[in-house]
């Protein structure tokens, strides 16, 4: 039986091209084309530079992509697609915020999960697959869960199902802890959507896109049985459910950190994964100490900023208006543990300047030294290199691992996928 054709791919908000090294990965594995981006897009605004694209446009010179506002792109500008794809950026995730009974989703104009949701709706992709943080599951703080549930409502009333995983990346072998959330839709006419809706428990369990590519083992929630989903119904419009969470108790999500959609009906549970592969650390990714540039050793006399930054403190601080409070939090390794997963990157690793959350490991000579780039790189499953350029510091390239997501973990769901369309 020939191969059937690559899957097209529009990838939204595409950073420094997290997805398609992820999706073209999968492809040499599988050693044919399983999917082809016929599209992205990446814009950052309030920035003069767009360092990002420039580092997209450099590793993919031939294209396809644009360096532009998503919002002012017309679906009709974008070709037919198969799979829609993007990280969309979390800083602003309460999408419900300013929902109104008069405009609805066309009031959502500042909103990016509502760019998404207006290309599902024109451009009727098969698939989706996208990323956020893990807290999205739980927005916002004074309405658990809201934001989600809106989320899934209005890809229902697209005709889509739809199944999430909240992933850490280093339960399943790979060198960074990194939890995000993973949400894999179906339009409901394909094969997959209908085996989802026929035995949901079944998909979220063992025969998912994501179940296949990420084994679990389901656990209790409250008054339930091992593996027994918890369901419920997103009823009413938009603006109806976002009210209906004024009414429940606010401090709780009511969504596990798996999932599936069906129609407008909620099942969910928790699980936990089942891995047991090889499992690589940090010390497996590390430069030989001859081969790290000397700005990123630490000088003696720098050391004890930097263990303050580390530890634990207690420290008395005012507000604006005057009220003074305690500011407490905890020690962090220092260095850094090399015989375990890193410790997630944030977008402030880099620079030489003290820091609580940067990675400081000691070298088999004796000395502390920071993340090269290369390293921050292979943290994220990143090739070496991939957003070395012109002009662009090594600050700035810490930055956009920070941003980023494991691309291992989209091999992974793409090769899932490609397996689950080529059997329909």
């Amino acid at each position: 039986m020939p191969d059937s054709p690559p899957l097209r791919v529009a990838e939204l908000f595409a950073g420094v091209g997290g997805f398609r090294v992820g999706l073209e990965r999968a492809d040499r594995e599988a050693g044919r084309e399983a999917f082809q981006v016929v599209w992205a897009n990446q814009w950052e605004p309030s920035t003069k530079r767009q360092h990002a694209y420039e580092v997209y446009a450099a590793r993919w010179p031939e294209g396809p992509h644009q360096n532009t506002d998503i919002a002012q792109v017309p679906a009709e500008a974008i070709p037919a697609i198969d799979v829609l794809v993007g990280g969309f950026p979390c800083q602003d995730y309460s999408v419900a915020r300013t929902l109104n009974q008069a405009a609805g989703l066309a009031g959502k104009k500042g909103v990016l999960w509502w760019q998404i949701h207006r290309l599902l709706q024109e451009k009727q992709p098969r698939f989706g697959i996208f990323e956020n943080v893990d807290r999205l599951l739980k927005s916002p703080a004074t309405q658990r869960g809201r934001d989600f549930a809106v989320m899934l409502a209005s890809l229902a009333d697209l005709g889509y199902s739809a199944e999430w995983r909240m992933i850490n990346a280093a339960e399943y072998g790979m060198p960074q802890k990194r939890r995000r959330v993973f949400i894999v839709v179906y339009r409901d006419d394909t094969p997959q959507a209908k085996r989802l809706r026929k035995d949901p428990a079944g998909w979220i369990s063992k025969d998912g896109v994501i179940a296949s590519a990420f084994p679990v083992c389901p656990l209790p929630l409250p008054g339930m049985l091992p593996g027994q989903p918890a369901t419920f119904p997103l009823e009413g419009s938009l603006s109806d459910l976002t009210e209906a969470f004024n009414l429940r108790r606010r401090d709780v999500s009511p969504f596990a950190n798996t999932g599936v959609l069906c129609g407008r009906e909620v099942l969910t549970t928790k699980t936990v994964a089942d891995h047991t592969g090889p499992r690589r650390t940090l010390g497996d990714l590390l430069l030989p100490e001859e081969q790290v540039p000397p700005q990123f050793f630490i000088a003696k006399t720098d050391l004890p900023d930097w263990r303050f930054a580390k530890g634990a403190k207690s420290l008395e601080r005012t507000k604006r208006n005057g009220v003074t409070y305690t500011y407490d939090e905890g020690a962090l390794p220092f260095p850094d543990p090399t015989d375990r997963p890193a410790r997630t990157i944030i977008t402030g690793e880099g620079g030489p300047t003290p820091s609580r959350f940067k990675h400081v490991v000691l070298t088999p000579g004796g000395r502390h030294r920071r993340l090269t780039p290369v390293e921050l790189e292979r943290i994220n499953t990143f090739p070496d290199d991939h957003t070395a350029i012109p002009r662009v510091t090594d600050g700035k390239r810490a930055f956009f691992m920070g941003n980023a997501l494991v691309t291992e973990i989209i091999t992974r769901l793409g090769r899932s996928l490609a397996r689950s369309v080529a059997g329909t």
